[in-house]
């Protein structure tokens, strides 16, 4: 527990320095057996990239290092991590997530992503975003590719 605490408050303080230099507040760091493997903030003001996302970030850091598997991994955010950070902590196979401020600790400062987990968890015909399916038979047999050429190695 103290460990986590002490994480989390270099997360903060990776937030406040980004907010010093023009960015948003948000600071992460990705760790592993006590060592940590990334540090990042949110990039958005310095790329453009909606994705620039501190947990992001550090994700891609360390996967430089790792590969795309980070199992065993943990992510200090200083804010609760949008549905786009917590998909790609699932996919990557980070092990636990803490965080700093819930998102009813940002909605006052135009911080919080509650809507959009709103929408995602309704059904996609429901969400607010055009999704279409359009199947293409195509697909099964990349698919099928994929898999023949994964299993051979």
């Amino acid at each position: 527990m103290s460990d986590d605490r002490n994480y989390l408050e270099q997360a903060v303080e990776l937030a406040r320095q980004n907010v010093e230099q023009g960015g948003r507040p948000f600071g992460a760091l990705l760790v592993r057996e006590g060592q940590v493997l990334a540090r990042a903030v949110n990039e958005i003001h310095l790329t453009q990239d909606p994705t620039c996302h501190a947990e992001l970030q550090a994700i891609r850091a360390a996967s430089r290092q790792l590969g795309p598997r980070l199992d065993g991994c943990v992510i200090y955010a200083s804010g609760q991590p949008c549905p786009m950070c917590l998909a790609a902590m699932h996919m990557c196979g980070v092990s636990r997530v803490v965080f700093a401020a819930a998102n009813a600790v940002g909605e006052p400062f135009g911080l919080s992503t509650a809507a959009v987990y709103q929408q995602m968890a309704l059904p996609l015909e429901a969400q607010k975003l055009d999704i279409q399916h359009l199947p293409q038979p195509a697909m099964s047999e990349v698919y099928a590719r994929w898999q023949a050429l994964h299993a051979a190695r």
